[in-house]
């Protein structure tokens, strides 16, 4: 079986991060720890390419394991169903005339890359609504059996996460879904990030904070809590305040990267505000 990809983890639940300000207070909250897959049975039969469009009804230890399932999944997109594949693509397994393993770094990484890129075609809007939003790209690789026997294939898929350890279901096609509205997919918070009763949801569930921008830090290598920490106060405070009902007396809250985080891609934090403005 090829190994779960280390951003994988990571772009699942993209939080909590490091670290949490709320209000001009304090800060605080606990890194919960990234989901990591359950080992998957894998088939010696090789398995064709995948369809390049399809839904299917995954759950969630099968959206977060490495190789695709071995029960076809498949449903059609107008019915329930948890995951849409939106690209398929061919690995490159030989370099310099030497055939690679299908779990080789080399070979892991070009789904890893490819699959997050082309999910912005999926979606639409802007990179900010993209990063504000639970949905997410999964990506699968034949078994080593399977590629032994000739499965060359990666596959993208697109889920929308409802909680930690929880898909959404979806009806219909994600397709430009960020382009008209999209908020019902954002990343919203059962309480004020950094308390104790702080879950990240999907924001078409019962909620009462919101994900309502993001902070991009300095390009390079990753600055350190405290330079993360620092860089995010000053830009939440404004974006809470102008959706505040009273911009004398708002709350506001800053969530900012790991240096785990940051190796796997998230350069940016999260701004957070009261759903009702208050």
């Amino acid at each position: 079986m090829s190994p779960l990809p280390r951003a994988l983890a990571a772009i699942l639940m993209a939080g909590p991060l490091a670290g949490t300000l709320a209000g001009c207070t304090g800060d605080g909250g606990t890194p919960a720890p990234s989901p990591s897959a359950s080992p998957t049975p894998t088939t010696a039969t090789p398995v064709p390419a995948p369809a390049a469009r399809g839904c299917h009804r995954l759950t969630w230890e099968e959206a977060i394991a490495p190789a695709a399932p071995v029960e076809d999944r498949s449903v059609p997109c107008g019915r329930p169903h948890t995951a849409q594949t939106y690209a398929v693509g061919r690995l490159d397994t030989v370099v310099d005339g030497h055939l690679l393993a299908v779990d080789s770094a080399r070979v892991s990484r070009q789904a890893a890359r490819e699959c997050p890129r082309r999910l912005a075609d999926l979606l639409g809007g802007t990179a900010e609504q993209r990063r504000l939003s639970m949905v997410r790209a999964v990506w699968f690789t034949p078994s080593l059996e399977e590629s032994d026997a000739g499965a060359d294939w990666y596959r993208c898929d697109a889920i929308a996460v409802a909680a930690e350890g929880r898909l959404a279901e979806l009806t219909g096609r994600l397709d430009g879904v960020l382009e008209d509205d999209g908020s019902q997919l954002g990343v919203c918070g059962t309480a004020e990030p950094g308390t104790p009763g702080f879950a990240r949801v999907i924001c078409r569930e019962p909620h009462t904070w919101r994900a309502i921008s993001t902070v991009d830090l300095p390009p390079g290598d990753y600055p350190g809590a405290e330079a993360a920490r620092a860089a995010g106060e000053e830009p939440c405070q404004e974006a809470a305040r102008a959706v505040a009902a009273d911009a004398l007396d708002y709350q506001w809250g800053y969530e900012w990267p790991t240096a785990e985080q940051w190796a796997d891609g998230q350069t940016w934090g999260i701004c957070w505000a009261p759903e009702d403005g208050a």
